[in-house]
């Protein structure tokens, strides 16, 4: 079976002086199914990988297949259709719009996917029931607590149904008992087949995963569980 996400001996980098390697001959295969954490420092090559993970930037050197698609040489608007089709993303800072009800902001993504005009309310409508929240559904962010605005970030992310979720430190504006409960909203999508990559610089989280991934210094290791 391919691999839904795979990068080979791919580096990035930027022009100096001097010049910067974010990252250095990275090799990656994630399959379908797969739940991994990206962990490391500061100014470890972890926003650089997700840039590129997400379409957002490209290799300097080496290769990026999306879903088997080699993804070097599209143009921007083929590596757009690309994205909105096969990725979804999660942020910690949610960018929800403020003067959106909960059902528009998880609506905005379809009008970008092609999703005709007569589904996208239906599939709205299931994504906020699917992350716990149909009784927010006509509410404003505003009024929402943390942890419900990022469930409505979530459901926004999985409307399109997309085949990963790149989650970008998920958890940072959060308190511990709601980072669990998002967490465990993780883990249900992935048990039902979404493919789910999480950076993060907090260890807990990063071990909720089935694998994890660390990033020092622009080189990936995998790290083994115990």
């Amino acid at each position: 079976m391919s691999p839904v996400i795979e990068l080979r001996d791919v580096t990035r980098s930027f022009p100096g002086p001097p010049e910067v390697q974010a990252l250095k001959g990275v090799n990656l295969r994630v399959d379908a199914g797969d739940y991994l954490s990206i962990v490391g420092p500061s100014g470890s090559g972890k926003s650089t990988m997700l840039n590129l993970l997400g379409l957002l930037d490209r290799p300097t050197v080496g290769e990026y297949r999306l879903a088997g698609a080699l993804t070097g040489g599209l143009t921007e608007d083929q590596r757009a259709a690309l994205r909105a089709q096969l990725l979804g993303f999660v942020f910690q800072s949610f960018h929800l719009m403020s003067r959106r009800t909960v059902l528009e902001n998880v609506s905005l993504p379809m009008l970008y996917s092609g999703t005709p005009r007569g589904r996208r309310d239906e599939l709205a409508r299931a994504a906020i029931e699917r992350v716990g929240l149909g009784h927010r559904i006509g509410f404003l962010p505003g009024v929402l607590s943390g942890g419900e605005r990022q469930r409505v970030a979530v459901a926004r992310a999985i409307v399109t149904r997309p085949r990963v979720l790149l989650a970008d430190e998920p958890t940072g504006n959060l308190d511990q008992v709601t980072t669990g409960e998002i967490m465990a909203l993780f883990e249900e999508l992935n048990a039902d087949g979404l493919t789910l990559i999480v950076i993060t610089h907090d260890a807990g989280v990063a071990r909720r995963a089935g694998r994890t991934i660390r990033i020092a210094d622009g080189r990936l290791s995998e790290l083994v569980s115990a």
